[in-house]
Parts: structure tokens; C-alpha cells; sequence
């Protein structure tokens, strides 16, 4: 029988039907370190990835295994490179990820352009404080600009949100989209400087990878206007986590809302104290609905993959039947 290790305790159909399937091996409530990781790995035929690193010396330590399955649409935390040489096939769970993903987006958006969360803290912490009429100012969603960077799964479903809350909607990304899709979608496409200069509020939609990293840094972040908002729920380092506080503490940015951090889950001191960001802890799929969804969808890669069937969203194809 197969061998199959889930590096984090999983419930959920798509684990009872993995256990019937497999020999299934996982922690007991508590997180495997790395250590540990290296000394078994080369017992499994496969592994259900939540959250650690497969870089090339853990890949190279699995000597018997065939396939990845990613808990999530990141991918970034897996040598894929490597994998591919070792005919490793990886497959990650991008369908189950995308709703929950757009509804947080659209959360902080909402949160920090109309100062909910501030407000929040400041009836807390001054009880009995007037109100008055031109008080506790935020700004409308409605009629602003929102852009979106990478226009996937994730992207359309935010930009779903954005219409129904009467904004216009610009995008870019590495390709494209066809005239009768940007028509569909009701949306626009710019080249990144111009949707930079243009958007009265960024949404980060794009997976990290050597090309993305720092996408949006000091030149870019001089591009935006001042009353801009930046929304980050993709990676953190997609964004120069310095260069945004410098541009959020000198007032060159009107605020920010950030699911995701540079190195998580470590957070600067310097957000932490800013009163015009929200911040949340990596939660964009963190419902239970989601979950299961997940724990479904990573699952069925690992019993599609040794049914001989290439899962529906696998990375590195080229290595299937090798």
C-alpha cells in the first residue's frame, strides 16, 4: 500500500476516503519540524503539503516519492524545478481557494478606506467621545477606480465584487485577456505604470515568483497617487514590505489593507502601529467551508495521480507517465 504523508492534521471527507485508500501518516497536533521532515520523508510515496518548504535538499531526501499536493493555490514554497528533475509531478488546489480569497480582498478594502477597523478602536479606547458631523471621514468604494495586478481566479471573483459595488475596473497581467473576455468581465486592461497612475485603489492578485517578487516597490509605489489604497492578499512578497511603510508613514499612501506579510509571521513594528492599515493573519482562505473544500481538492490529487490520472491542476505536467 502507498504511502502517504499529511504534514498537518486533516478532517474532512476527502481524509476519510485518503485513509481508505492509503497508508496515511500525520503529526498529533503539533507542527513536524524540519528535522523531523528530512529524517521520514523518504518513507512516502506522497505528500500532502500544508504550509513547509520543499526545497531542493528536502526533495532530494524523498527518494520514493511521486507527487506533491499543494494545501492551497501557492505553489511558491516547492522547488518545482527540482521536483521536475526528480519526476516529482506537484498539483496545488487553486479551485476551492478563490471566493473566500475575493471576499477578504474586498473585506480590507472596505475596512480601511472606510475606517471600520479604526473606528473600532477609537470608541473602545475613548468611551463617551462626541460624534460630530465631519467627523470619522472615509472614502465611498463607489465610482473609484479599483486595479487589479494578475488577473486569474482570484482577480476575476474580486473584480465580480467591484462591479457590484459600482466601481470601474482596471487590469493588468502577463497576458492579456481576449477583447470578448475583458467585455464579459466589464474590465479594462493597462500596462502596469499606467494602472499604477490610474487606480484609486490595488488589488494584489498574482501568484509569487521570481518575476513577481518585489513587483510593487519603491518606483512603483511613487507611481500611485497619494490617496491611493493598496490591498494585498496574495504573497507578501510580491510588495517591498519597507518601501510600503516608508510611503504609508509619510503620508504618500492613504492606507492599506494586508492579509500577507514578507516574512510571516513576523510583522513590522512600524505597521503594527499605523492606524491607516489593516492587517489580518494570512486568513484569505480561512473558512471552514474552505477548508474542507481544500482538504477535498488536495486530496484528489493524490488519489487521481496513483489511479494513473493526471490531476486537473498540476503544475509540471511534463513529468506525468514519466
Amino acid at each position: 500500500m502507498k504511502r502517504i504523508l499529511v504534514t498537518t492534521p486533516l478532517t474532512g471527507p476527502g481524509m476519510d476516503t485518503l485513509k481508505s485508500s492509503f497508508q496515511v501518516t500525520y503529526p498529533d497536533n503539533r507542527r513536524y519540524s524540519r528535522d523531523e521532515l528530512l529524517s521520514i520523508i523518504p518513507e512516502f510515496d506522497g505528500i500532502l503539503l500544508t504550509g513547509y518548504r520543499m526545497d531542493a535538499q528536502m526533495i532530494r531526501a524523498a527518494r520514493k516519492l511521486k507527487i506533491i499536493s499543494v494545501y492551497g493555490a501557492g505553489y511558491d514554497n516547492i522547488d518545482v524545478d527540482e521536483a521536475s528533475r526528480h519526476n516529482i509531478l506537484v498539483a496545488n488546489a487553486p479551485e476551492s481557494v478563490t471566493e473566500s480569497t475575493a471576499e477578504l480582498a474586498f473585506g480590507l478594502m472596505i475596512d480601511v478606506m472606510r475606517r471600520i477597523s479604526m473606528k473600532d478602536r477609537w470608541l473602545r479606547d475613548n468611551p463617551g467621545s462626541k460624534w460630530g458631523m465631519m467627523m470619522n471621514e472615509g472614502q465611498n468604494l463607489f465610482g473609484k477606480t479599483l486595479g487589479i495586478i494578475g488577473l486569474g481566479r482570484i482577480g476575476k471573483a474580486v473584480a465580480r465584487r467591484a462591479l457590484a459595488f459600482g466601481m470601474k475596473v482596471v487590469y493588468y497581467n502577463r497576458n492579456q485577456l481576449s477583447q470578448v473576455l475583458e467585455q464579459e468581465l466589464k474590465v479594462r486592461y493597462l500596462p502596469l505604470d499606467e494602472l499604477l497612475r490610474t487606480a484609486d485603489v490595488v488589488s494584489i492578485n498574482t501568484p509569487l515568483t521570481a518575476e513577481t517578487r518585489h513587483l510593487i516597490g519603491e518606483r512603483e509605489l511613487n507611481l500611485m497617487k497619494e490617496s491611493a489604497y493598496l490591498i494585498n492578499t496574495s504573497r507578501g512578497e510580491v510588495v517591498d514590505e519597507q518601501a510600503l511603510i516608508r510611503h504609508l508613514e509619510q503620508g504618500k499612501l492613504a492606507g492599506a489593507g494586508l492579509d500577507v506579510f514578507e516574512k510571516e509571521p513576523y510583522i513590522p513594528e512600524a505597521l503594527l502601529r499605523l492606524e491607516n492599515v489593516v492587517l489580518t493573519p494570512h486568513i484569505g482562505t480561512a473558512t471552514h467551508q474552505v477548508r474542507v473544500a481544500m482538504t477535498n481538492e488536495a486530496c484528489q490529487n493524490i488519489i487521481d495521480f496513483f489511479q494513473g490520472k493526471m490531476p486537473a491542476s498540476t503544475i509540471n505536467p511534463q513529468v506525468f507517465n514519466k
